[in-house]
């Protein structure tokens, strides 16, 4: 199961030398996922029930304002134009379309809405665009993020005034694995996009796709990197690789879905605090492997019916599962909470 799959797409990465002072070593992260499997779930659900006591579940809708037409070599991406995946290259959404979508959302419990363009980075002339969809989307009473691609010096201070709340940029997997997944841009040029994140004072969506025929080590080495980046990310979303016809990653052996378990514990473990999201691939998962991530300690999920070109389960089936499981939404949550609170 651990054995690594050979996806020899780009050049062999340069690891990334870890921190005198992690707070999590790499061996320390790798010594969780070589737990007992229950082992490992009560301790995962000792970190949550101590950070999350309401146990409550973030609805997430994400809409994708700009589709297709990419310039970048993602392996797992069917927006990159370079790969025959039938995603067609479409222009950016139009104000209205992307508040009806945000209504929709609300209406539906979400209480994120996430914006994505198939960006390398945005321009200024689309900056001006995102920015008038975050204030719209912030008046309907939601919280914004936004995921662009990398930004250049300036934009994430304009998308704060704008009133986004969260961006997203993930840095995919581990160092050391990286340029087996893309090679039109640098891992340092991840990092330096959530410096600027940072420093802008906008809160961090950062996680990573696993079941890119990755080791074990280099999944932990992913988390190690999340964990150890300070302060690590408000929200982390653990993406399950879709294998989309067309890019290079299709084809390639499952995930054993226990191992997805184990990296859902592991990053509760390793960043309590944060939102763990189950992002892209929940429909292969099916409703018993989400509920042991959910036990695991994942309190998000992205809702509704796309999650940017790949299939999410509809809003009314999640419903039903969170409902089967006895869980509630945050938006139920904050509903029942005393206004001074929850800061209504």
């Amino acid at each position: 199961m651990n054995a690594p799959q050979t996806v020899a797409l780009h050049r062999p990465g340069a690891a990334i030398t870890e921190r005198h002072d992690a707070t999590w070593p790499l061996a320390d992260v790798l010594a969780l996922f070589e737990l007992p499997f229950n082992e490992l779930m009560f301790r995962a659900q000792e970190a949550h029930r101590a950070h999350f006591p309401d146990g409550d579940v973030e609805l997430a809708t994400l809409l994708s304002i700009k589709t297709g037409g990419c310039e970048e070599d993602c392996g797992y991406c069917p927006q990159a134009a370079r790969y025959d995946t039938g995603v067609e290259a479409k222009k950016i959404l139009d104000i209205d379309t992307v508040l009806d979508a945000a209504r929709q959302a609300k209406a539906n419990g979400a209480t994120r809405f996430c914006m994505g363009a198939a960006w390398r980075s945005p321009k200024e002339r689309d900056m001006e665009k995102v920015e008038e969809m975050v204030r719209e989307v912030k008046a309907l009473g939601m919280e914004t993020c936004a995921t662009l691609g990398m930004l250049e010096e300036g934009q994430a201070e304009q998308l704060k005034k704008a009133g986004l709340d969260f961006y997203n940029h993930n840095i995919d997997t581990a160092p050391d694995f990286y340029n087996n997944v893309i090679s039109t841009r640098e891992y340092q040029d991840r990092l330096d996009t959530l410096g600027r994140v940072r420093q802008a004072g906008l809160k961090v969506c950062c996680g990573g796709i696993v079941g890119m025929g990755e080791t074990r080590e280099q999944r932990a080495g992913l988390l190690a990197q999340l964990a150890n980046l300070n302060p690590y990310p408000e929200s982390v979303p653990v993406n399950h690789l879709v294998q989309v016809e067309g890019t290079p990653l299709h084809g390639l052996e499952p995930l054993d879905p226990l191992e997805f378990v184990r990296t859902i514990a592991v990053a509760r473990i390793t960043m309590p605090e944060a939102r763990v999201r189950l992002s892209a691939g929940r429909r292969q998962l099916g409703e018993a492997v989400q509920a042991m991530c959910f036990m695991a300690g994942a309190n998000s999920i992205f809702y509704g019916d796309k999650l940017l070109t790949t299939g999410n389960p509809e809003a009314e089936d999640d419903r039903v599962m969170l409902a089967k499981l006895g869980l509630k939404t945050r938006s139920a949550t904050l509903e029942s909470a005393p206004k001074e609170a929850c800061g209504c």
